[in-house]
């Protein structure tokens, strides 16, 4: 009988000790993670920010992607910041983020200016986060309570940023598919879509969506972004992702969806008669319903568990200290 009961008592104790764990993992991240440690860094990335956004708007449209394509390889652990080293190589020679993600010096110049009050304290991945809630309220898009207390991977993953990163050539089973298996579902994938009511896009990603003729285009849309985007070269030519309000974070891209102007071919499948129609749909009735929706997908994307290892606080964002 005692043996029974030690082994009750053992088996409750390991159990209570596994819920105890889950919980100090799911509490990990929270809001006021600095307010002791580095009462001044939010303050402080915020001013880097909206420097850098004032001088360039589109480093908003920038920003905000650049912590998406983290957030979707390993989790939001700041790998796509790290550089080339031996023991690194740099997610930034993925396919999705060659030539086109930037802002990577922005991110260095903040966790600089972080370092200079903090030193050690604030992790890249938690400034990553930060900055791109902060480039969405400088251009008039919605803000949100960012969790903090993320640490940076001492990894990279060009193989899954490679496989995992959605292309501009993705159908929308395709997209909601990629954006399950973080978590996210089909809402959240067509409100995170909306940042493209800022930025803009090369050449080569929407070529041939202008010149094929389609139905799914505006013919007056498609000749008019015909000028900057021959049939052939010239791939680096940048059009805007929203031609009425390129830099204002607002609901027309919704709206272009609707009257088949959409430039990226995964843009317009999100209203092609498919199962996120209605969804396009409200958000273009609707800006303060997708703003909100936005902020809460962008919360929700900045929970993706982290794999690989614990992790580090960085000296610098682009290698390991």
């Amino acid at each position: 009988m005692n043996y029974y009961k030690n082994s009750c008592a053992a088996i409750a104790a390991i159990l209570l000790l596994l819920l105890v764990a889950s919980m100090s993992c799911s509490a990990q991240l929270s809001s006021s993670f600095y307010d002791n440690t580095c009462p001044n860094a939010l303050s402080t990335i915020r001013t880097s920010i909206r420097r850098a956004v004032s001088r360039e708007r589109r480093m908003a449209a920038s920003l905000i992607r650049l912590h998406f394509h983290d957030c979707f390889v390993q989790g939001c652990d700041a790998s796509i910041l790290l550089e080339d080293a031996p023991s690194i190589v740099s997610e930034r020679n993925a396919g999705p983020n060659r030539g086109s993600v930037r802002g990577y010096e922005v991110i260095d110049a903040a966790k600089s200016e972080v370092e200079r009050i903090c030193p050690g304290v604030v992790s890249c991945a938690d400034i990553l986060a930060v900055a791109a809630r902060d480039a969405s309220a400088a251009v008039g898009g919605p803000s949100w309570t960012v969790k903090l207390g993320r640490k940076d991977s001492t990894t990279a993953s060009l193989t899954i940023a490679e496989s995992d990163l959605p292309s501009f050539t993705d159908g929308v089973d395709r997209l909601i598919s990629r954006f399950a298996s973080k978590g996210l579902n089909a809402r959240d994938m067509v409100a995170l879509s909306g940042s493209h009511t800022i930025g803009q896009a090369q050449c080569f990603t929407f070529r041939e969506r202008i010149y094929n003729n389609g139905s799914d285009i505006d013919a007056g849309f498609a000749s008019t972004r015909r000028r900057r985007c021959p049939t052939s070269g010239q791939n680096d030519n940048l059009a805007a992702l929203d031609l009425v309000t390129p830099n204002s974070f607002d609901n027309n891209y919704f709206k272009n969806l609707i009257q088949k102007k959409g430039l990226l071919p995964s843009d317009q499948v999100l209203f092609s008669g498919g199962s996120t129609d209605n969804i396009v749909s409200e958000y273009s009735r609707n800006p303060s319903t997708f703003k909100s929706d936005f902020a809460s997908a962008m919360v929700k994307m900045g929970d993706i568990p982290h794999t690989g290892q614990d992790g580090i606080i960085r000296r610098i964002c682009s290698a390991i200290n």
